[in-house]
C-alpha cells in the first residue's frame, strides 16, 4: 500500500472518530444530501436536496412543509450530510483560526 493510501486511511479513521463523536441537533441545509423518510406503513422516501435550484421556496420551508404534513405517518428521517464538505469546512476555518492567533 501506498504512503498516500496510508495516509487517507488514517485520516478517514480520524474523520470517523469525530463524526462518532459528535451530538447533532440540527444540521445546516448546506450540508445536506437527502432525506431518507421512512413512513409506519414501511413506504420509504428518498428525497434529494439540490441547492442549486431556483426554488420560489428556501429548502428549510420545503423540507418543514414535508415533515409537517406527514408528521402523524412518518416512523423516522435520516439525513445523509456532504461530510466531504463538512471536512473541507472545518479544515478552512481551523486553519484560518489559527492563523489568527500568531
Amino acid at each position: 500500500m501506498s504512503k498516500k493510501n496510508n495516509k487517507n486511511n488514517s485520516l478517514d479513521d480520524y474523520w470517523d472518530e469525530v463524526f462518532d463523536d459528535i451530538e447533532v441537533r440540527s444540521v445546516p441545509v448546506e450540508y445536506l444530501e437527502s432525506l431518507n423518510i421512512r413512513f409506519v406503513d414501511g413506504r420509504t422516501w428518498s428525497v434529494l436536496i439540490d441547492k442549486k435550484k431556483n426554488q420560489d421556496i428556501s429548502i428549510e420551508e420545503s423540507i418543514e412543509q414535508l415533515l409537517n404534513e406527514y408528521e402523524d405517518e412518518i416512523e423516522s428521517v435520516d439525513f445523509k450530510v456532504d461530510t466531504e464538505k463538512v471536512k473541507k469546512d472545518i479544515n478552512k476555518r481551523t486553519k484560518s483560526f489559527l492563523k489568527k492567533g500568531r
